[in-house]
């Protein structure tokens, strides 16, 4: 009998967990809902299709961020292998034309000659076989109710996407381009600038906005990830809160007064051709005519043209620690593999990146070998680590960090310096092969 894997679930990890499973010889059966159904937040027929932020985070190497995706590189991902071939200016981060991005990885799942995509949506998690739940965030109903059962239960959040405006719309005789302190190429941010008097007032009107209802969550208090704050609730934490987050005009000069603004909105590229921006960190709730109102409070979006409105969604993942082992299997049945945020890693690489060791390992089972277990010496490694660690109670999900990462062997003070021999001795471990733990400082 042809030996097969199955994967369910066709977004960034659920494509990756595919492509790492085929590149190893074995057929795949990859199920997704689309076009037959769509999740809230999906609009594409394309798998892969990003719908918050274009931006993959931070490409320097001394950053977890950027670690993690040079790690991907050497493991042979698909997804950031693509993600390199439709990256647009962003400074010192990698982003990307999403719809060129979504069907390139389209493109390559669909005409890989062992993987059979089937449109199809799942309701049942499958019994016989060995199977990869890549489901997502937003697994539709029929589906996150026969999980919860499987695994006892389910946690939620939820989670904001920003709005996209037309660049023809900004008012460019109140915004300039720049990065913040000349990082970049200069032009890869487009920056809205506010006097102190015209902050106040979106300050006021943005806290009052009237937002729109979420279903089955308090209102007032919602359960968010905190890096996925709507900027409505993030701001009622106090009037300077924005000039200290998504707001912050640190590192910038209005070449107009030459001076520092008291704030600004920073937009950045959705596209190779620059005819959209995405307004960085202003994910939001507000109604859409709410949205249009006060965000054309900032001068320079006063006539602004909102392609894509903010929304937001629920958001689930399950109880990783006392669920999976280290190679993301279910330790109640470890033919069972969770790929993604529904494990409760936070961000887009670091769905691909348990997509990938998902792929590795569901063949290592399929096999009958042992699993690839990395060195938490690496970002991957940390962060399987860190998803399966019994010891953590309260589990929110988590993205790439150097806080859990295995510390040095000796203590360096200085940041930067530290933070590159964590990347020198990550893709040291991974070059190598130094995958499994066996030098106990390295756990």
């Amino acid at each position: 009998m042809e030996k097969t894997i199955n994967v369910i679930g066709a977004g960034l990890a659920g494509c990756e967990a595919a492509w790492q499973v085929a590149n190893r010889g074995i057929k795949v059966n990859l199920y997704d809902m689309k076009p037959g159904k769509f999740s809230p937040a999906h609009k594409s027929e394309n798998l892969c299709e990003l719908v918050c932020s274009n931006s993959f985070k931070a490409s320097r190497i001394d950053s977890a961020a950027g670690l993690l995706k040079e790690e991907m590189r050497n493991l042979k991902s698909l997804v950031v292998a693509c993600a390199d071939e439709c990256s647009i200016p962003a400074g010192g981060a990698l982003a990307v034309d999403r719809e060129k991005f979504s069907f390139m990885v389209t493109d390559k799942i669909k005409n890989h000659k062992l993987i059979n995509y089937i449109p199809k949506e799942i309701t049942r998690v499958p019994e016989d076989g060995i199977n990869i739940i890549a489901t997502g965030p937003l697994t539709s109903e029929a589906l996150a109710e026969d999980i919860a059962e499987i695994c006892g239960g389910k946690l939620s959040f939820f989670d904001a996407a920003a709005p996209i405006v037309t660049f023809e719309s900004v008012d460019m005789e109140k915004a300039f381009f720049a990065s913040r302190y000349g990082k970049g190429s200069g032009d890869d941010y487009l920056n809205c600038p506010l006097n102190e008097e015209e902050y106040k007032t979106f300050y006021n009107e943005l806290i009052n906005a009237e937002r729109a209802p979420l279903h089955g969550v308090d209102v007032e208090n919602p359960k968010v990830y905190e890096g996925c704050m709507p900027v409505e609730i993030m701001a009622k934490r106090g009037y300077d809160t924005l000039r200290f987050g998504p707001m912050k005009p640190v590192g910038l000069t209005d070449p107009k007064t030459g001076r520092r603004p008291y704030a600004a909105v920073q937009l950045r590229k959705e596209n190779a051709e620059g005819s959209l921006y995405n307004m960085v960190g202003f994910q939001t709730n507000l109604k859409f005519p709410e949205q249009k109102r006060v965000f054309g409070l900032i001068p320079a979006l006063k006539n602004a043209d909102i392609v894509r409105y903010g929304v937001m969604h629920r958001n689930m993942f399950i109880d990783s620690p006392r669920l999976l082992n280290r190679d993301y299997s279910l330790k109640a049945n470890e033919n069972l593999f969770f790929a993604g945020q529904i494990t409760g890693v936070e961000g887009y690489m670091e769905s691909v990146s348990s997509g990938l060791l998902c792929g590795i390992n569901a063949v290592k089972r399929l096999n009958g070998e042992k699993p690839l277990i990395l060195s938490s010496a690496t970002i991957m490694g940390a962060l399987a680590k860190y998803i399966s660690d019994s010891s953590v109670k309260d589990f929110q999900p988590m993205g790439a960090n150097f806080g859990i990462i295995s510390p040095l062997l000796e203590v360096i003070k200085d940041k930067k310096m530290r933070y590159n021999e964590f990347a020198s001795r990550s893709i040291k471990c991974i070059k190598n092969l130094n995958w499994e733990e066996k030098n106990e400082n390295y756990s």
